[in-house]
C-alpha cells in the first residue's frame, strides 16, 4: 500500500507544497507515495489580485497540471483533522461527507479575513478577501450608474490602511469613474485606527503612499475606528459621519479555523508554530504551509508574511520536507532573508522596496511594470508540464 501525503488547501502555500513533493519522489524515481490535495476547488485564486477589477477571471486551473505530476485531487471542504487516527473529513459539493487518509499531512489551509461585531458590517459591508466577496463588489460597484447622483453614490470608504487597504483605495478612482464617468466627483476615504498614514509599513514607504494619495485625491481619515455600517454609510466612533453606499473592509486577517484542532503553539493570527523545516512543533506527522505557518524568514528574528511571496517559498520547502520524510532522505531548513515589497498605487504606480525595513529601490512607472510583471506571470501556477513544473518547485529557486 502506497504511503499518503495529504495536502489541506490549494492556494499558494498548497500548489506549491504538492508540485515539490512530486519533484522530490520523481527525482528519487519513487512511485510508493501519493500526493492528495483536498480543496473547495481544482483552481488557484490569485488573491493577490482582487483588488483589481475583472476579478473572476483571476484563476488558474488546476486539473491539468496536477494531472501532469501525478497529484490526485479531492474537491471538497476539509472539516476536520483526527490527529489519532491520521484521518481527515470533508464535506463535497454534494454535501456527501467523506474521509482521507495520511501518513505525512501538510495544512495549507490560509488565512481568512475577519470582520469585528460592529453594527451592520455582516449586512452592509464589501471586501476582496475571497473572489466571490470581490465579485460582489464589483457587481455592486457597476451598478452604481444606476442609482441618482449623491455623495453616497460616489463615494468609497475603505476600512482599513494596511497592504490590502491601500491598493484597493488607491485602484478605486479608475473603478469608479469607469463606472460613473471621468468628471464624476468621486471620493474615495481611508480610515484608519492610526495617528499617520501607512503606519504599518514604516517611514521608508510612506512618502511614496502619500504622494500616491494626493495625486489620486484619496483622503485618509486617521485616529479612527468604524463604529456602525449602514447602506448609506459609516458612522465612526467618534461620532462623525461618512455618507457612502460602498464600504469595503480591509482589516484583520487570520489563519484558517483548522489550525485550531492541531495542538500547538499559534501566534496572535492563529498560525502554528513550525520548526526550520515546517513540521508543526510537538508533532511527528504534521507540517504548515503558508498563511497557517508562523515561519522564521532567518536568524534575525524575520519571520514569514501573509503573502504569496512567503506561501510560495514555504509550499516549495514543506513539500520537499514532508516526502523527504517518508522517502528518508534529508530535508531543507526553510530559510528566505530576502524580503521585497511591492505596493499597486493605482494610476500613480507602484513602489517597490527591499528588506524588512522597505528601502524604496523603484517608484512610479518602473515599480508598476514589476508589479504588472509579479500579478500577471510570475505568482501564477506553471503551464502543465511534467518537468517545467517539477523544475519551477525546487525549493531553492528564489521566490524574490
Amino acid at each position: 500500500m502506497k504511503q499518503q501525503i495529504l495536502i489541506i488547501g490549494a492556494g499558494f502555500g498548497g500548489v506549491w507544497s504538492a508540485l515539490s513533493a512530486a519533484r522530490l519522489l520523481d527525482k528519487h524515481d519513487r512511485n510508493d507515495v501519493e500526493i492528495t490535495v483536498l480543496a473547495p476547488q481544482a483552481e488557484l485564486r490569485i488573491r493577490p489580485r482582487f483588488y483589481e477589477p475583472d476579478v473572476h477571471t483571476m484563476k488558474a486551473p488546476l486539473n491539468e497540471l496536477f494531472d501532469a505530476v501525478g497529484v490526485k485531487f479531492v474537491k471538497g471542504a476539509a472539516e476536520s483533522i483526527d490527529e489519532r487516527s491520521k484521518r481527515v473529513s470533508y464535506t463535497n459539493a454534494a454535501g456527501i461527507q467523506g474521509t482521507l487518509g495520511y501518513d505525512r499531512l501538510v495544512l495549507a489551509a490560509g488565512s481568512k479575513l475577519m470582520r469585528p461585531p460592529v453594527d451592520g458590517m455582516l449586512e452592509h459591508a464589501f471586501d476582496v478577501d475571497e473572489i466571490e466577496s470581490a465579485t460582489r463588489l464589483e457587481a455592486h460597484i457597476k451598478s452604481l450608474k444606476d442609482k441618482p447622483v449623491s455623495a453616497a453614490r460616489n463615494t468609497v470608504v475603505v476600512a482599513g490602511g494596511g497592504f490590502t487597504g491601500i491598493e484597493t483605495a488607491t485602484e478605486m478612482p479608475a473603478r469608479l469613474r469607469a463606472v460613473l464617468g471621468e468628471n464624476a466627483d468621486i471620493r474615495v476615504i481611508v480610515v484608519d485606527r492610526a495617528p499617520q498614514v501607512a503606519a504599518a509599513l514604516g517611514d521608508g514607504i510612506r512618502p511614496s503612499i502619500v504622494e500616491a494619495s494626493e495625486h489620486l485625491g484619496i483622503q485618509w481619515v486617521l485616529n479612527a475606528t468604524v463604529a456602525a455600517v449602514d447602506a448609506n454609510g459609516v458612522t465612526l466612533a467618534d461620532g462623525q459621519r461618512i455618507e457612502s453606499n460602498t464600504v469595503i473592509w480591509t482589516v484583520g486577517f487570520r489563519a484558517n479555523s483548522l489550525t485550531e484542532q492541531v495542538q500547538g503553539t499559534r501566534d496572535h493570527q492563529g498560525r502554528l508554530h513550525v520548526d526550520q523545516h515546517l513540521k508543526v512543533r510537538g508533532h511527528a506527522d504534521v507540517y504548515a504551509s503558508g498563511d497557517v505557518a508562523y515561519a522564521a524568514t532567518d536568524d534575525l528574528g524575520n519571520f514569514a508574511a501573509m503573502s504569496c511571496q512567503h506561501a510560495i517559498a514555504l509550499g516549495r520547502y514543506a513539500g520537499n520536507n514532508v516526502a523527504a520524510e517518508l522517502l528518508g532522505v534529508e530535508p531543507m531548513a526553510y530559510s528566505q532573508p530576502k524580503y521585497v515589497t511591492c505596493l499597486d498605487l493605482g494610476a500613480w504606480g507602484a513602489v517597490f522596496t527591499e528588506g524588512w525595513d522597505r528601502q524604496v529601490k523603484l517608484v512610479k512607472q518602473e515599480a508598476k511594470e514589476l508589479k504588472t510583471q509579479i500579478n500577471t506571470m510570475w505568482i501564477y501556477p506553471p503551464a502543465a508540464d511534467r518537468a517545467a513544473a517539477l523544475a519551477a518547485a525546487d525549493p531553492l529557486i528564489p521566490v524574490a
